[in-house]
């Protein structure tokens, strides 16, 4: 039985000539911004109580529809895959996250 081809997913991107590397900004190593700093901090404490892992993060940043994928800032994409997994898990509500 033939099994369809998945979609690419954005780490899938490499080989694409569209997504060609760039050189990295001179700022690309600055430590976070303060929003960056929070998230960082939250990812660290679900973490440690075993309600995520990098692996479903990971997952989910590379899951992002394309548009949002280029169009969030790091530190957004890390957010908006935490939140995907807390919901996913039942640990939030989506009443919670508004």
């Amino acid at each position: 039985m033939d099994m369809p081809e998945p979609a690419p997913a954005q780490h899938d991107l490499g080989g694409n000539p569209r997504f060609r590397c760039t050189p990295v900004e001179p700022d690309a190593d600055a430590p976070p911004d303060d929003f960056g700093k929070r998230v960082d901090a939250l990812r660290l404490v679900l973490r440690e109580k075993g309600l995520l892992t990098t692996d479903e993060q990971r997952l989910n940043i590379e899951s992002l529809p394309e548009a949002e994928y280029f169009g969030l800032t790091y530190y957004e994409k890390w957010l908006r895959a935490i939140a995907a997994v807390m919901l996913a898990k039942g640990a939030v509500t989506w009443e919670d996250l508004q």
